[in-house]
């Protein structure tokens, strides 16, 4: 008999600061409009020095995890691009922060932004051969591109968390998915450097190649159309960007389906507004939006393209449960986003170089003001040291 598998809770963690879109755009001597309209975004997350993809990745994983499902973990699968050393895992850090059990594979992916993606159709496949068991899966980054960068708007950061079980409450995966590889050079960030290099106009245009090939094979594996989904959602490290992909397959669909699926993308698309680029949690940030926001039924087919530079992609799809709302916390998220500080675009740029550098030294950091329940306090001796309250 065949199992049911797929996200049965959602997590998202964030920090507490944000920075005004249009505080700097006007910084940069930039029309706001360029910043709202021209990429799509409003607000973006500003990561203080006592926050990584670990600390974030266990704030997200702690909203949604009881001593029940600690329990049943056997792997955690930790998507990231912005790894913390050069060996170790950040999955290892990740089980031990959250007191896992030792018999817990802990395991790193990178792939650009499509590793939570591989994690969560590796935990799937281990699901579905062993029942029992439950994958936490991560997808946990911080965007960075440099002040006054070109980039500089599609910064960002970030984790969702998603449990992976046997008959879950959000999400059943369908079996079937298409993907592509490419070795392309789009974005990238060489070994010493804590900033990307982006070729962005060359990305966007492989992202939406990448998509459209996803599409036509996913078509001709399974037979289904367009007209069986209820909503696409995309991965966004801006807005725009998953609009340029919706627009290409809107032709295919009737008027009427046309407005649901633009109104599922409004929806899909209203946190990743608030909080920027979260590299592998954008997907999974842009399908809990989608959930929070959209008007969805039981029963309803959502489709998820995911991509990574350099490149990966691949497009798959779920079937929506009668319980989903129960698989995230809506008042929690929504206090998550609607208690942030705004900080001025002075303070950003301070906050910006204050993160641990790669050269090691000991540094102890000012912890005082990060209320989260995870916290990285410094270093000692070459090795992070994470807190919890």
């Amino acid at each position: 008999m065949t199992v049911a598998v797929g996200i049965d809770r959602l997590g998202f963690y964030t920090p507490s600061l944000y920075l005004e879109m249009t505080d700097l755009a006007e910084a940069r001597g930039d029309d706001p409009a360029k910043y709202h309209i021209g990429i799509g975004q409003d607000k973006q997350a500003v990561i203080p020095p006592t926050q990584d993809v670990v600390t974030m990745a266990a704030n997200a994983a702690e909203q949604i995890l009881t001593a029940e499902n600690r329990q049943a973990i056997k792997m955690v699968l930790f998507g990231t691009e912005s790894g913390v050393d050069n060996s170790k895992a950040t999955a290892v850090y990740l089980a031990h922060l959250l007191q896992l059990p030792a018999d817990t594979r802990a395991i790193e992916i990178k792939q650009a932004c499509y590793g939570a993606t591989a994690g969560l159709q590796l935990a799937a496949d281990y699901v579905r051969s062993h029942p029992t068991a439950q994958v936490l899966v991560i997808g946990s980054d911080i965007a960075r591109y440099g002040l006054r960068s070109a980039g500089e708007v599609t910064q960002g950061g970030g984790a969702v968390a998603m449990l992976v079980t046997a008959d879950p409450q959000i999400l059943v995966l369908d079996a079937e998915s298409s993907y592509h590889t490419e070795d392309v050079m789009d974005f990238w960030r060489p070994l010493g450097r804590t900033e990307a290099l982006v070729d962005g106009k060359y990305s966007t245009n492989v992202y939406l190649d990448f998509f459209k090939t996803v599409w036509r094979t996913y078509q001709q594996q399974t037979d289904r159309a367009i007209a069986d989904f209820a909503a696409l959602a995309f991965h966004i490290p801006f807005t725009k960007m998953g609009l340029k992909a919706l627009r290409q397959v809107l032709p295919e669909a009737t008027p009427e389906q046309q407005e649901t699926l633009q109104a599922a993308f409004e929806a899909s698309q209203r946190d990743n507004r608030q909080v920027g680029n979260l590299y592998t949690g954008s997907l999974y940030l842009s399908l809990l939006s989608l959930l929070r926001h959209g008007d969805l039924v039981a029963g309803d087919r959502i489709g998820c393209f995911s991509y990574g530079s350099g490149a990966e992609g691949e497009f798959y799809s779920g079937v929506l449960q009668p319980n989903y709302r129960q698989g995230f916390d809506d008042a929690a998220l929504t206090a998550l986003l609607a208690n942030r500080r705004a900080v001025s675009v002075a303070e950003y740029e301070a906050l910006y170089t204050q993160r641990l550098d790669l050269q090691g030294a000991d540094r102890q950091l000012a912890v005082g003001t990060d209320s989260a329940a995870y916290y990285l306090a410094g270093r000692q001796h070459q090795q992070r040291q994470y807190r919890h309250r």
